[in-house]
Order: structure tokens, then sequence, then C-alpha cells
């Protein structure tokens, strides 16, 4: 049938029609053909302005943009949304985009479309960390920096991206945990320099220019989102000067001082009273002052609204908007600044000259990036385009990565690995057998693809499927189904664990359960199995599963965070033996009493004996028993230790005339010229006493003496060798004096601590003295 055309109706269907596959198309050619600051072939004018030309040092660029700004215009420069300026052929530019494990949707900065669909998404950061590879960070951050400048290339991406996140996983139950490299200020510091070195670093290596610029957030002593009552946007951290300066500042002087990184990101809480983004010594004086920050400082999204419309610490939002950009922050991820900060000026709370300041400090940042040295595809990594994203060698990178991460908690001998050709049948069973969105976690992008766990095991043995549960929150299991499967397989993989909707950004845990019934059809189901049954644990925090730990009919457990869009084939790997497991607990694993007595919101790490209080992580906590430490993990392997050479004894050298030459010092000062060159070696010979190749994760801990209420063990250093079986190398770690057997002190300096210190190494104990 045919449709008349004198219908006005179908007439102007057909024109709306039209009109909307134009917009589309218009759209992608937009995205295809974007505007780029100082296009010289675009626009010829813009050739005359001093910004624009890229012979010129960055610090004079910066300064003539800078003065032909009006204070209306320099405003605009002051958000996240930053303006465009016409007569200078300057476009808009969104600030905000993410990549905490891959190129990610989440900020307005970056989408994806039919020219580019999806990027890789490696695991959440708390798995990458269980690797304990330093390069593997770094190689994450290198691929998803190419991702993303080829995705700005077509006008998909910014080249600012806010990531990552190395706050301190100090309590199991911080929704947000999953973001970050977990609880060790060492292994947090590695990785923020590692990744912020990969996302930023240059082919030519030059430090005034970046790849793209990364982001190290959110400073500093956050770590409680909403628990109980108490959110993020109220929440006063109350920290000792001592808890600040050897956990909670570690990472971020690691990030801004090794990593070089382009910016820091402020956070919504107050710290000691005083919002983060309105602290001028934590801002331009640590960061800036102390630390030397090449780049701008950026609030998190709306802090400067939060800290006056929610914590009433200025009267007006003039005074807000003075105190914080007079304290040294230079950009609002928000509109707060744009609406008040004219207003501030005018009223004589801040002066011009900090606004001047504030956007010189992102405009350099943009200059490091090309930004205004015109079209891209003239410039280095102009050629990256959509053939660049989601390649064949960047998505095996992360099946690598969640390989590398995943951690072997539990094995009965020879239950694994599994043998395909034992097997024959796989009871698959578990809320989380056939996920895919939830193997990437939170701040993710559009993978390229998904491998869920069942279809990884699937991949290599005949499965059986029963979800066991609805949903993770598992209120009506479906007990039955998931026997069947179990009695009539000859292995059995249960997938529990967590989701969104336990944890994450502004939501934290009560307890440390598996939540709902899932602990009823773990048991139910290992009653009814016949072979070996592998309770596989996918979440961000820890849980409790003592009862599973305890349970002897549970042969294998393993815990595989939310391990990215290869999840299910990097899983199957380690369980068929294909990959010997290597990764090791970057957290804490708690019992449930812990979360019974402690409260979120004491954000002390040292115990207090008084009151009961039992610290937190490794480092100081003195409680009931945990169920797993920091470092655990198992291997198809037997690895051997052997130290080859270490000192007993290291003499800290003194000026004349020192007090401490004529009274016992149990600690000294950590200063410069003493300081210098006091280093020293320590060698250890490793073995693969194994059948199989594999990974294994060599530590070096310190326990210090007891002084200063130091911590009762500290992690110095990690190296990740591979070994063939049988075969052994020497691993040598290089020990700092007065970096790694220091201690900060009750006032927050730092001291290198006179005595007896216990260096461990596996089963591996040797003590030395250090004296003057």
């Amino acid at each position: 049938m045919g449709c008349r055309r004198n219908n006005p109706d179908i007439s102007l269907l057909s024109l709306f029609l039209l009109l909307f596959l134009f917009c589309l198309s218009f759209r992608d050619v937009l995205a295809q053909s974007p505007v780029f600051a100082c296009d010289v072939a675009k626009n010829p004018g813009v050739s005359a302005f001093g910004f624009c030309d890229t012979s010129l040092p960055i610090s004079d660029r910066v300064q003539d943009l800078v003065k032909r700004l009006t204070l209306q215009e320099k405003i605009t420069f002051l958000v996240n949304k930053a303006g465009a300026v016409s007569r200078l052929g300057i476009p808009t530019y969104e600030w905000w985009s993410e990549a905490l494990h891959g190129v990610s949707y989440v900020g307005p900065g970056t989408h994806f479309s039919s020219v580019v669909p999806g990027a890789t998404s490696f695991p959440q950061v708390i798995l990458t960390a269980a690797s304990f590879n330093a390069s593997l960070f770094e190689a994450i951050g290198k691929v998803v920096s190419t991702e993303a400048r080829a995705m700005y290339n077509v006008g998909l991406a910014g080249l600012t991206f806010w990531s990552p996140n190395i706050n301190i996983f100090r309590d199991p139950r911080w929704g947000r945990g999953q973001e970050t490299p977990g609880e060790d200020p060492l292994l947090s510091s590695k990785y923020a320099a590692g990744y912020v070195k990969g996302l930023q670093q240059t082919d030519g290596g030059d430090p005034n220019r970046l790849k793209v610029a990364a982001c190290c957030k959110h400073y500093t002593a956050y770590d409680l989102d909403n628990w109980k009552g108490v959110d993020r946007y109220h929440f006063n951290a109350v920290v000792t000067k001592q808890d600040m300066d050897d956990t909670f500042q570690p990472p971020f002087k690691s990030c801004v001082i090794d990593g070089n990184v382009a910016s820091v990101m402020c956070s919504y809480n107050q710290v000691n009273g005083i919002p983060t983004c309105a602290d001028p010594n934590l801002l331009a004086g640590t960061i800036r002052g102390e630390w030397k920050l090449n780049g701008y400082i950026v609030s998190d999204c709306d802090s400067v609204d939060v800290l006056y419309n929610n914590q009433h610490y200025t009267k007006t939002p003039e005074e807000a908007a003075a105190i914080t950009i007079n304290a040294g922050l230079d950009l609002d991820c928000g509109q707060f600044l744009g609406q008040h900060t004219e207003a501030a000026v005018k009223s004589g709370k801040v002066n011009e000259s900090a606004i001047d300041n504030a956007i010189s400090n992102n405009f350099a940042t943009l200059i490091r990036l090309g930004f205004f040295d015109g079209d891209p595809s003239k410039q280095a990594y102009g050629k990256l385009g959509p053939k660049d994203v989601c390649t064949a060698e960047n998505q095996e990178l992360a099946r690598e990565a969640a390989r590398q991460g995943i951690v072997l908690l539990k094995n009965v001998e020879g239950s694994l690995p599994l043998s395909t050709k034992l097997i024959k049948s796989l009871a698959v069973i578990g809320p989380n057998a056939n996920v895919t969105k939830t193997m990437i976690g939170n701040y993710e992008g559009t993978p390229c693809k998904y491998t869920t766990p069942l279809q990884g095991l699937a991949a290599s043995v005949s499965t059986v499927y029963a979800p066991g549960c609805a949903n993770v929150a598992c209120s009506s299991p479906q007990v039955d189904d998931a026997k069947k499967a179990a009695s009539g397989a000859d292995a059995t993989v249960l997938i529990m664990g967590a989701d969104q909707s336990v944890e994450t950004e502004s939501r934290d845990r009560v307890d440390l359960h598996l939540p709902g019934q899932q602990e009823l059809l773990i048991t139910e189901v290992v009653k009814a199995a016949n072979g070996p049954v592998i309770l596989v644990i996918m979440s961000g925090g820890p849980m409790d599963i003592s009862f599973a730990k305890d349970d002897t009919g549970v042969t294998s457990i393993l815990w595989v965070g939310y391990p990215g869009e290869a999840g299910g084939a990097a899983l199957a790997d380690v369980i068929f033996g294909l990959f010997n497991p290597s990764g090791r607990l970057p957290m804490t694993w708690y019992p449930q009493s812990f979360a019974d007595k402690v409260p979120m919101t004491n954000m002390n790490m040292r115990p207090d004996p008084s009151n009961g209080y039992p610290g937190r992580t490794y480092r100081f906590y003195t409680g009931d028993d945990t169920l797993y430490l920091f470092g655990d993990g198992l291997s198809y392997s037997q690895f051997n230790h052997h130290l080859v050479k270490a000192p007993k004894q290291v003499h800290f050298p003194l000026e004349e005339g020192h007090v401490c030459h004529s009274q016992k010092c149990k600690s000294i000062d950590v200063v410069q010229d003493s300081c210098r060159n006091l280093v020293f070696d320590i060698h250890l010979r490793v073995k693969n006493n194994g059948a199989m190749h594999g990974a294994h994760t060599v530590f070096l801990f310190s326990s210090p003496p007891s002084i200063h209420n130091a911590p009762r063990k500290q992690l110095l250093g990690f190296e990740k060798v591979f070994l063939t079986a049988q075969s052994e190398q020497l691993v040598k770690f290089r020990v700092d004096v007065c970096r790694d057997l220091s201690v900060v002190d009750e006032q927050g300096s730092r001291k290198v601590a006179m005595g007896s210190h216990v260096l461990h190494v596996g089963d591996l104990k040797h003590s030395l003295s250090l004296k003057i």
C-alpha cells in the first residue's frame, strides 16, 4: 500500500524523520570535525596572538593569553565547562573527564558514539593493585591515554582526566575502596606514580608536554561516603598530624613529586574543621609550596557549593568563592565560582591577581597538552583515531591485568587447578556468574566487549548454569536448582559477592557479611556437591567469609575484585591452570566483629588500649583475628626465599657536637646532610620449587623499634618476578635509611628510629641494628 502525497501528517512526519537523520549525521560530522584553538589554517587571524606561538615558553604564552581577557572572561575559565572566547578563537572546553580504569563516560567531557562505541575496560583499581606489578600500573595508563587521545582527535573526549583515586582504603566498609590501590601508603604511592606516568608521559619524555593530564584525588583524608547517616558533605575528619603524615599524605606526595601529576583534586570533607578546598596550608602551602605541583588544583564537583550551603563554613557565597581561590584552588567542578567570583572581586574579598594566578595554572596545563597548538592531527598523537581503541593488544592487556590481580585465598591440595581432561561437566552457580556490567565496577566506560565468568568457563568444559539468586541481594535463593546442578557435576564454581547496589560512591556498607542469603546458598550447595567446590568472591571490599574458610567442603576460594571486561576469561585461565595465580591482597579482611565495634567516623590509624579501639590496617590493627592479611595470596607453586646479602649494623652519621653523641637517643631528626647517600642493599635468592611457571611478589617488610607509636609492620618495597618451574632469580632491594627506616613522630616530624629493625621477606626474618 502507498501513502497519499497530499496527507499533511505523513509529510510532516517524513520531514521530522529527515531532520532527525540529518541531525544524527551532523552530530557525527561535528564529532569528527571539532573546533580547535589556535587553528591558523581555519582561522588565520589567531597567528598574531602570542599564546598561539608554539616557539614561545609556556609562561610567556600564558601571560599573553591572560592579559587579553576581561574579568568576566577570566571567570569563565574557573569552572569545569570553560567558556568560549570567539574573538580570540578559543572554543569552549570541558575539563571533566574520567579514566579510573579505562576511558569512562562518567563526566560530560567524554562520550561514546558510532565513531568510537567503546574503550578497553581494565579491572577495577583494587584488583589491578593486587598484582603488585608497578610496570603493569604504567602499562595500563599508557593504553588508556592512547585511547583517550584517539577519542579526543575525533571530538569525543577531553584531555584532562580526573583519575586516579589514591585515597587510603582505611575502612573495609567504604563503598569507594574498590577505586583505590588499597590500604598501604607505599603501594598506593607506587600505583599513583606509575599510573600517572602512563597517562601523562609523552614518547619524547619532555616533562613540559603531556599526553593527557591526570589528577590525583581526593585530597585528603577522604574515605567515608555515607555511613549510618554521616555523609561526606558534612563529615569533619579529625586526623592527628602523625596519621596525616605517615598514612594519608604519602600517596599524594608521591603522585606530585614522583609522578609529576598535572592536577590534584581537593575533597568534600573537612579535615580538622577546615574544608580541604578552603585550606591554604593543604593547597598553597603543601601541594604547590612544599611539593611544587606543576599544574592545577581542582575541587571535587560542587565542593565549593557544599562548603557554603551544606557546611555553612562562610556567611556569604562571595566569601566562599574568595576563601577557596585565596587558599589555592584553581578550578571549580561546578558553577559556584562562575556565579560568585565577580562579586567577590568587586567587594575586595579576592584580588583579580589571584584569579589571574588560578587561570594561569589552568592555561599552562592546556598548553602542555597542545590545546593551544591548533589542529591535533598535525601534532604528536594526531594520527591516533578509532582504529587505536579496543585493539586486540589492549584487550589482551585487560585480560592479563585481571589474571595478575586474581587472589587465591584457599586451595585444599589437589583442588585447583581443574583439569579439562578429568572435569567433563562444571556447575556454575551464583548471582555474579553471568554478569557483565558488575565486572567493571564504577567510573566505568562502555567496554569493547564482555566475557562473563560463565562464558569464560564454558569455553573450556561443558557447563550447567544455575543463578541461585536473582541478584546479589539474594533475598529468595533458588536452592533446589543450585543443588541439582552441583550434585550432577564433576566440580562446582560458586560466583558470589557484591555489586554497585552494595558498595559504591555514596554507599558505604554497614556490615561485612555476604549480602542476603548468599551464605545459605553456598552452604547448601557444598552439601550437595560431589566434586571440588570453588568459591569466587567478586567484590571491591573484603567480606567476612570465615564460614567458607573453615568449611572443608569449600575446597578453594578466589577473590576476583571487579575484574574488567575480560574478567570471565581471566577467571577461567586461573581455574583451569592456564595461568598460575600471583595476586596478593591489597587490604586486610576483617571479621564482622570489627564492623560491630569500630565506627567508620574514627579516623585514628593507631590503636587506643584505653578504650579498646583496635586501630586499622595491617600496620596498626590489634583486634580480633583477621581472616586474611594484607599481602596474603597463594600460588600453584611453592616459592622459597634465601637471604644472600644484608647488613647487621648500619651507622648513622652525626655532625660534631650533636646532642645524641652525649646522650642516648631513640630517634634522630631526618636531616638532609646526614641522609645523603645513606643506603644499603638487600639481596635475596628466590626459587620456584613448583612444576608450573609463575610470577611471585617478593615483599620487604620492616618492624621498626617500638617508639613514637610506630607501625607494627610496614612495607618497604615489593618486586614481582617471573620464574619458570624449578628456576631461581636474585632479587635486589635498595634501602634508603632515612626514607625506609624512619617513622613519623607524634608531632608529624619524620625521625630515623635508632635500635633494632626486623626485616621480613616471607618467612625470613633478619635483624638490623641502626646505631650512631
